[in-house]
């Protein structure tokens, strides 16, 4: 089996157990905690957890839980997030606050948050050790998701392109640490020991790294058939993304001034977009990142070393398909 035909054969059992699980009254409140939930999303991070647990020898119902604990996580950010930026989109809907009104889309994320954990308190069957140590993690990494996206806030207000490591401490605490914290709670599923716990988190953060800067770059460049973005829109929109710090510190003269002219410029034209994007493309830019995301990947790869089976291989095939993805 592919590794993407046993991520939607995953995404089907989480999204079973997230519609029983979200789901109240008042209706309005738990239609639009549901609303991204429903309109998309590969559910990467619950198959990080139940893949991470089935390697360790536990099985899917095992994981199941702690799976669709963090994907209420992941989409109580992505609700914040949508807030936070003003946008409009996504998965091809409009967001919670603009399809529901602001008060509701605030309180929608509040109900994934206390949702997620309230799953695991209540219907875990893993002994209370093992679930404590569940809620731990999921709440470490909640904290480390506000402080990512408070750095990520104040590098976009600074005037100043950040440094490479910069922008990398901040994608850690921002993205990487949900795939962290996936892949720890799926050892933790599992009842495996602490270093199980501590590989499969090296595992995890590295593959969130290499997911994030890999993203990075097709939001420069990417197919706007495949993204459903248009091309260059990072760039209209200021986002001190790595393939932008990197084409402005790389380029010179003309071309330097050229895509500081058009950066963060909202109404700049897809003209003045599609030459920066070339500048971009011309500087080598692509293979850079690519050889960055490799690096993470490697990271990732040898911190299963000592572990076997399909399930390792799925978890391998997917950090080839979040690295290899096309722009």
């Amino acid at each position: 089996m592919k590794v993407s035909d046993s991520i939607k054969k995953n995404a089907v059992s989480v999204n079973k157990f997230l519609k029983k699980e979200i789901s109240g009254n008042p209706k309005q409140l738990y239609d639009a905690s549901a609303h991204l939930i429903i309109h998309g999303g590969k559910r990467l991070r619950p198959f990080m957890v139940v893949k991470s647990c089935m390697m360790l020898g536990g099985k899917q119902s095992d994981a199941m839980i702690a799976a669709s604990a963090v994907e209420m996580i992941h989409n109580f950010t992505l609700v914040h997030d949508d807030i936070m930026d003003n946008d409009e989109m996504r998965h091809g809907v409009p967001t919670t606050h603009k399809k529901f009104d602001m008060p509701l889309a605030i309180l929608a994320g509040d109900v994934l948050y206390s949702k997620a954990y309230h799953t695991i308190s209540s219907k875990s069957k893993l002994s209370s050790n093992y679930t404590t140590q569940l809620i731990i993690k999921l709440s470490k990494a909640c904290v480390e998701i506000c402080e990512g996206q408070v750095d990520d806030i104040k590098l976009a207000e600074n005037k100043r392109i950040p440094t490479e490591s910069e922008y990398i401490k901040m994608i850690e605490k921002k993205t990487a640490v949900l795939f962290e914290v996936s892949c720890a709670m799926g050892a933790i599923s599992a009842k495996k020991s602490t270093k199980d716990v501590k590989n499969l988190s090296v595992f995890g953060r590295n593959l969130g790294i290499a997911f994030q800067i890999t993203d990075d770059l097709i939001g420069i460049m990417g197919d706007t058939k495949v993204t459903g973005k248009a091309v260059g829109n990072d760039i209209r929109e200021g986002k001190k993304s790595l393939p932008i710090l990197l084409a402005i510190r790389k380029a010179q003269g003309s071309d330097k001034k050229k895509i500081l002219r058009v950066f963060g410029k909202s109404n700049a034209t897809r003209t003045q977009i599609n030459e920066v994007v070339d500048i971009i493309r011309s500087l080598g830019i692509e293979d850079t990142v690519r050889k960055q995301a490799l690096r993470y990947a490697n990271c990732a790869t040898n911190a299963l070393n000592k572990y076997s089976g399909i399930h390792k291989s799925d978890l391998i095939s997917l950090l080839d398909f979040v690295v290899k993805r096309s722009v």
